[in-house]
């Protein structure tokens, strides 16, 4: 009785999950598009070509900091015995900021100026020398003119006024060396004294009061602090070496900060690199981006302008997204803190009006594979053919492959291929400049059907989906 309840068990078991594989694989295939349609053709998904507004986004992540932020170093070595300020403390310019042990370098000052009195002493020693040679050189020549002397004893008397004159000369150099030395140990010792060099916040403190410290002059010193201007701050984001070409200066963008989830803020260009940052060189992950910088602003759009720039793709303006102010300068931005992480969304270019379809509805097709005439498709292809050969739509590939950006439109039932040439695209829509005229059906999914499956004239069962894209909601059959 066991052994039965037992098999009965397992043959449960095994009708259970040969139906479930049955359900799995039966929605599989409806969802590639390989069942349905009624009259044997596959299912589809369908929108209107359409004329819309399109801003072309550069996404990219980074970190805020401040436009304006100074490294403060010493420029000599040794003990910090005063530290006046702390982190996130407001300086004005000139304002003390830390102060190192300073007898050392007293010592070596006092000791420098010691040293030039000396040569100064010694200088005017060798101009006493140097007139009392000079005095004796005279006598020589009066006596040697009137034969009183031999000429070998104006001779030692020339001499003896040359080497006078070379050791004036000596004691100079010697005097202009201890005063430069009594100029850098005064040097030395005023800069035992640190001060602000402009007004801002201390962003960074890394030191302590009793701390030693490296100056310049030896190394590449210790980093004391840094200040920074708080109410200017931007952020750097990395751009992809593929989307960087879009970017321009000027071009605004909305910010998104990971800790500010609430609020966003309105960007502009500022800086594009012209060097590029390689992660993971010689692996498979390898990634070039370029850093670009964006100026954040508190309020919604930037000051002083009506509006900013055009992206690099065409010359459009990007759309206003509020009033602007005319003040001189960006309010401040109390939320933000150097380090944060975001998001900047760059619009590089809009276009008005555009005929534009979902992006999925755009695919490749090898034209070389295409038979003249094939299922009466040649009404739909011959006009828009040669349309995109006029303006370079297609795409040649070593091989003899003739790809061409196409989309597929619906009509009698029947699926047509229609080259077209496309344009700036934002996350769901993407521009047709040549091949459509909008009002057009076309067919966005799904997507194996529309990337592989589609030929010219197969017949199709299509869904319309609302709004175009599958972003409409449920679909509703229609019958075309």
């Amino acid at each position: 009785m066991a052994k039965t309840k037992s098999a009965t068990r397992r043959v449960l078991i095994i009708i259970g999950l040969l139906a479930g594989l049955l359900v799995i694989l039966g929605a599989a295939a409806y969802s590639f598009g390989w069942v349905g349609g009624g009259d044997g053709g596959p299912t589809v998904e369908t929108a209107q070509a359409e004329r819309r507004q399109l801003t072309q986004v550069v996404t990219a992540s980074g970190k805020v900091q401040p436009e304006v932020e100074v490294n403060i170093s010493p420029d000599v070595s040794g003990e910090i015995t005063e530290l006046p300020v702390r982190e996130g403390q407001k300086v004005r310019k000139g304002d003390l900021l830390a102060r190192i042990e300073a007898d050392e370098y007293q010592a070596r000052r006092e000791q420098a100026s010691a040293n030039v009195l000396q040569q100064k002493a010694n200088m005017q020693q060798a101009e006493a020398d140097l007139l009392q040679a000079r005095q004796e050189l005279e006598r020589q020549k009066k006596l040697y003119e009137k034969e009183a002397i031999s000429k070998s004893e104006l001779q030692n008397a020339q001499a003896q006024y040359e080497v006078a004159k070379a050791q004036r000369d000596a004691a100079k150099y010697r005097l202009q060396s201890a005063q430069a030395s009594l100029q850098q140990s005064t040097e030395q010792l005023q800069q035992t004294e640190i001060f602000a060099p402009m007004t801002g916040t201390v962003s960074r403190l890394n030191v302590e009061e009793g701390e030693r410290v490296v100056g310049t002059r030896q190394r590449a010193g210790t980093e004391l602090m840094r200040i920074a201007l708080l109410d200017q701050m931007e952020m750097e984001v990395d751009v992809n070496e593929n989307d960087v070409i879009n970017v321009a200066d000027g071009d605004t963008a909305r910010i998104e900060i990971d800790a500010l989830p609430d609020r966003s803020f309105l960007g502009e260009v500022t800086e594009i690199a012209n060097s590029a940052r390689v992660s993971g060189q010689g692996t498979q992950q390898q990634v070039t981006n370029f850093p670009v910088k964006v100026r954040i602003y508190a309020d919604q759009t930037p000051p002083g302008s009506t509006s900013v720039g055009s992206g690099a793709g065409g010359g459009a303006n990007t759309p206003q997204t509020g009033p602007r102010e005319t003040t001189p300068a960006a309010p401040k931005i109390a939320a933000l803190r150097p380090g944060m992480s975001g998001t900047a969304d760059v619009f590089t270019q809009t276009e008005f009006n555009a005929v534009s379809v979902p992006i999925q509805a755009v695919t490749v097709r090898d034209f070389n594979e295409m038979q003249p005439g094939q299922d009466a498709t040649q009404a739909e292809t011959s006009d828009s053919t040669q349309a995109s050969k006029k303006n370079g739509a297609q795409q040649k590939r070593s091989g003899g492959e003739d790809l061409r950006k196409v989309v597929f439109l619906v009509k009698d039932g029947k699926a047509r291929m229609r080259p077209v040439k496309t344009g700036i695209a934002d996350d769901r829509y993407i521009q047709i400049t040549s091949g459509l005229d909008g009002g057009e059906t076309v067919i966005t999914g799904p997507y194996r059907v529309v990337s592989r499956r589609l030929k010219p004239g197969m017949k199709v069962d299509a869904e319309e989906k609302g709004g175009g894209g599958g972003n409409g909601g449920s679909a509703q059959r229609a019958s075309l």
